[in-house]
């Protein structure tokens, strides 16, 4: 594999070494990102000169040092640097973040160095990256795919080389879609392990998770080793790891009770052939290396009504997103601010009732018992397709004529990601197939609450069994 693929993990050892420096590992990156970023607009916001400077100074003697990062363009905010939120708005203020987020500052522990921003949809509503402020970014196995979302920016600019590993979050899905569309690794990690802090809101703590995109489980498993743990300001805190979450790699996982969920519980539409086929593969090769599988699902997901449940949390959020907007800009936000979905949303958001957002969130919680009930006894992991689809062609979730049309038919695209939000449980995508059109498919694998460390020895078994380290995107480095 050329050295432009190289992991965070390989990198780093370069660097505690001696065989590369941080300024060199930087400049490379940097060399990359601007042959490649005319192409797959993944990097809207650079930060070259400061991350050169920062490269030659004391790095901290963390277990990435030296090695280049970008950030989403949404949360992991870094104070003085642009922060817009994939909004029109924000960029024309050219509105900077007034502080540093603790994850962005635990990254910078971990001794990365930061050298841009990724493109992200518009305050990460759709799973697709598309916003009318930066324009779509580009799928490196076929440019004109979505890359997912909504860390599309950041996956498109890991498959394709530019950098080893990148900042994403995830609160229906937004590390696992585009990590299944660009053929990466994508963990969800259970709800309060990563810190979401200082200005996280009760429904960011309860939906959404920080951690990355990256091409192996090793980085995966490092990064949260990195990063994991909520600050003492946060109200919700995963149980801590039994012992270093990279020692789970290689580790035997035993034989494993696997549910296998390949048709769509939320009835929202069919699941294509192409994504049935990989998980069933998936659950193929999870027989042969001794787990039991059994196509089976609890009956508390076959409820549509969670979704509105799911919808009527984010509308409430994105009204409140907006207020403080509006204060940031110190005028009213109004509908030329924003695209036409934020702003139907965010009307339906300020209209929910003190009665109705009790009752979606009460209706999460219990599906979250549920689910844990149901596993308790009799299952270890959970295993679907990450997507319902396979890579979409840029546009289809653009809609301007409705905006909440393409809002409905991402439903059909996203029916499995947003559950383990709901019920705050972990869950990785691994890239374990392509189908006939060279598209990554990602298999999705769910554990119990707290249980990261089963999730990276299956994930580093299924890694081991089926490598796909090799696979190169024709747009690459």
């Amino acid at each position: 594999m050329a050295d432009t693929f190289l992991d965070a993990t390989a990198q780093a050892e370069l660097v505690r070494t001696g065989q590369a420096t941080p300024l060199e590992l930087v400049d490379d990156a940097i060399t990359r990102i601007e042959k490649l970023n005319g192409e797959l607009n993944a990097v809207i916001h650079e930060r070259f000169d400061k991350a050169r400077a920062e490269a030659q100074r004391t790095l901290p003697d963390g277990p990435f040092k030296g090695v280049p990062i970008l950030f989403k363009d949404l949360m992991c905010a870094v104070e003085g640097d642009p922060y817009h939120m994939g909004n029109v708005l924000l960029k024309n203020a050219g509105y900077r973040s007034p502080h540093t987020d603790d994850l962005a500052q635990r990254y910078f522990d971990a001794g990365f160095v930061y050298v841009g921003r990724t493109n992200t949809p518009e305050f990460g509503l759709v799973p697709t990256t598309e916003p009318e402020a930066y324009g779509p970014s580009r799928n490196p196995w076929n440019i004109g795919y979505t890359t997912g979302g909504s860390s599309g920016g950041s996956a498109a600019a890991v498959a394709s080389g530019m950098v080893p590993v990148a900042h994403a979050n995830d609160g229906g899905g937004s590390i696992r879609i585009p990590a299944s569309c660009c053929g990466l690794v994508g963990l969800k990690p259970s709800r309060g392990r990563t810190s979401m802090g200082p200005n996280a809101s009760p429904i960011l703590s309860l939906l959404t998770n920080e951690l990355c995109v990256s091409r192996t489980v090793r980085d995966t498993a490092g990064v949260l080793d990195a990063v994991h743990g909520a600050s003492q300001r946060e109200t919700v805190s995963a149980p801590a790891p039994a012992r270093p979450f990279v020692h789970e790699l290689g580790a035997a996982p035993g034989k494993l009770r696997i549910a296998l969920i390949t048709i769509n519980p939320l009835d929202t539409g069919e699941v294509h052939p192409d994504c049935v086929a990989a998980a069933t593969d998936t659950a193929q090769l999870l027989e042969s290396l001794g787990h039991t599988v059994e196509a089976t699902y609890p009956g508390e997901l076959a409820n549509p009504e969670i979704i509105g449940h799911f919808t009527t949390l984010w509308s409430a959020e994105l009204a409140a997103d907006l207020a403080a907007a509006a204060r940031a800009m110190g005028r009213e936000i109004t509908e030329n601010d924003v695209e036409g979905l934020t702003w139907g949303l965010a009307q339906a958001g300020a209209a929910t009732t003190a009665e109705q957002y009790i009752q979606a969130k009460g209706a999460c919680h219990a599906l979250g018992y549920a689910v844990a009930e149901w596993m308790e006894d009799d299952y270890d992991l959970i295993l679907t397709p990450t997507l319902g689809e396979p890579p979409v062609p840029l546009g289809t979730f653009v809609t301007p004529e409705d905006p909440m049309l393409g809002f409905v038919r991402a439903a059909t695209f996203v029916p499995f990601t947003p559950l383990t939000n709901i019920t705050g449980q972990p869950a990785i995508s691994l890239p374990l197939n392509w189908n006939s059109d060279n598209l990554p498919i990602g298999s999705h694998l769910i554990a119990q609450y707290g249980r990261e460390d089963l999730l990276l020895r299956v994930a580093s078994q299924l890694e081991a069994a089926k490598p796909w380290a090799d696979r190169i995107p024709p747009v690459h480095v």
